[in-house]
């Protein structure tokens, strides 16, 4: 693997200029061992704008970007239909590749991409920006440590009412599909990062208010090969008023991960134990930019690994052949398949 050495500041590109690009000026803002080379946007005003903010220089593509640049590393922040392409380019070029979820718009896109990396003995790490939320680090911990029993059920909840008639997200052919795929993609690295693989799932489409093209609400369970169940609320045309956006249930406690703080109790009668302050965006991007840059040195294993990124495609997948045949459809290696009639 090709790793930058000592203590000079990994240069980095920025490709897609866009909402999530911002959190990542934020993030870069604090970190002086992150260098932001340059910033790249087909819609050459954006990526202008993006540039002045911070400083660098921008182009109209992520062709000049690497051209006219030298960079350790890059952010792919287009839209999903875009990532295989882009992250392709730049590892043909030796450079490692930090890609926003989902890592494609389908299983056999992810693999191939992967394996263009493994063949570059160079990272590729699909961005997952809970993975590196303290609550949720947290949360594994007390998971993993038993206190709770084994996991019996797993509950969260992303809904908020968002229009999406204009936007990317909503149009298939550039997202690949709608709420299922846009938010369900953490929804299921939360699930596999507190719980282990998922084997199966089923995923049922709510009605339709926004006139888009793809689902705007939409419910995904799934089983985990270890048991334990999950239900998954998901929507951009309803809002669901909850403290909480992860609860775990064991027959030996529960444990609750919050926007504004986080809790755990050992059975019905005993206290709530507080054990984080909430979701901190600024603060889950940056350690997800050291963990990236920390991995590209050497220095540490990667937070989401290459199997991790894949296993959530796969999983996303899965899902969406779950809406077509309306049966519960397993996750595996190979392509999705139904595993019984509906429930």
């Amino acid at each position: 693997m090709t790793r930058r050495s000592g203590s000079e500041p990994l240069r980095l590109g920025l490709v897609g200029c866009g909402r999530i690009a911002q959190t990542y000026l934020e993030a870069l803002r604090g970190l002086p061992e992150i260098h932001l080379a340059g910033v790249a946007d087909v819609r050459v005003d954006v990526a202008q704008s993006v540039a002045a903010q911070a400083g660098t220089r921008a182009f109209e593509s992520h062709a000049r970007l690497a051209d006219d640049v030298p960079l350790d590393a890059v952010i792919v922040c287009t839209p999903p239909s875009t990532h295989r392409e882009c992250a392709e380019f730049f590892l043909d070029r030796g450079v490692h590749v930090l890609c926003e979820k989902p890592l494609a718009t389908s299983s056999r896109e992810a693999e191939a991409m992967l394996d263009r990396a493994e063949s570059a003995d160079l990272v590729l790490m699909m961005a997952s920006k809970f993975r590196y939320a303290d609550d949720v680090i947290k949360a594994k911990g007390i998971v993993d440590s038993g206190i709770l029993g084994e996991v019996i059920l797993f509950e969260n909840v992303f809904c908020a009412k968002v229009g999406m008639q204009n936007r990317w997200n909503s149009m298939p052919e550039i997202s690949g599909g709608g709420v299922l795929i846009d938010n369900g993609t953490h929804s299921v690295d939360i699930a596999r990062y507190l719980l282990g693989p998922i084997a199966t799932v089923q995923a049922e489409e709510g009605r339709r208010v926004q006139g888009l093209r793809v689902e705007d609400t939409c419910r995904l369970f799934f089983r985990t090969e270890v048991g334990a169940m999950g239900a998954v609320d998901l929507s951009w045309s309803i809002h669901k008023e909850r403290d909480a956006y992860i609860e775990v249930f064991g027959p030996e406690g529960v444990l609750s991960i919050g926007w504004k703080g986080s809790k755990y109790r050992q059975g019905e009668k005993m206290d709530w134990v507080q054990f984080g302050s909430g979701y901190d965006k600024g603060s889950a991007f940056s350690k997800q930019l050291l963990n990236f840059a920390g991995t590209i040195r050497g220095r540490e294993a990667p937070l989401i690994t290459a199997q991790d990124s894949l296993a959530s495609v796969r999983v996303i997948e899965a899902a969406y052949r779950s809406l077509e045949v309306d049966k519960w459809v397993a996750v595996a290696g190979g392509e999705p398949r139904p595993v019984g009639g509906r429930s």
